[in-house]
């Protein structure tokens, strides 16, 4: 699947969940706890949301390893292939 598609809905899930009403702030490069003030919980009931809409299981190992939207949008690459 294409980065921007990915990337899109990524975006869209972040703003959902931790209510960001601008998702412009919303960039590749943009830390997901730093930058969002999110908490594991958020994390991971973002990548449930992931998880359910692309038919994938991401490891919780990984999802730890998950910093910023670009990581998130690559393991989505490499796990929808």
């Amino acid at each position: 699947m294409e980065e921007k598609a990915l990337f899109e809905k990524v975006k869209q899930v972040l703003a959902q969940q931790l209510k960001i009403k601008d998702t412009d702030k919303i960039t590749m490069e943009s830390n997901i706890v730093a930058d969002f003030n999110a908490d594991s919980i958020d994390i991971i009931e973002m990548l449930m949301e992931l998880e359910d809409t692309y038919n994938i299981s991401v490891p919780s190992e990984k999802a730890l390893e998950m910093k910023t939207v670009k990581d998130v949008v690559e393991f989505l690459q490499s796990a929808i292939k």
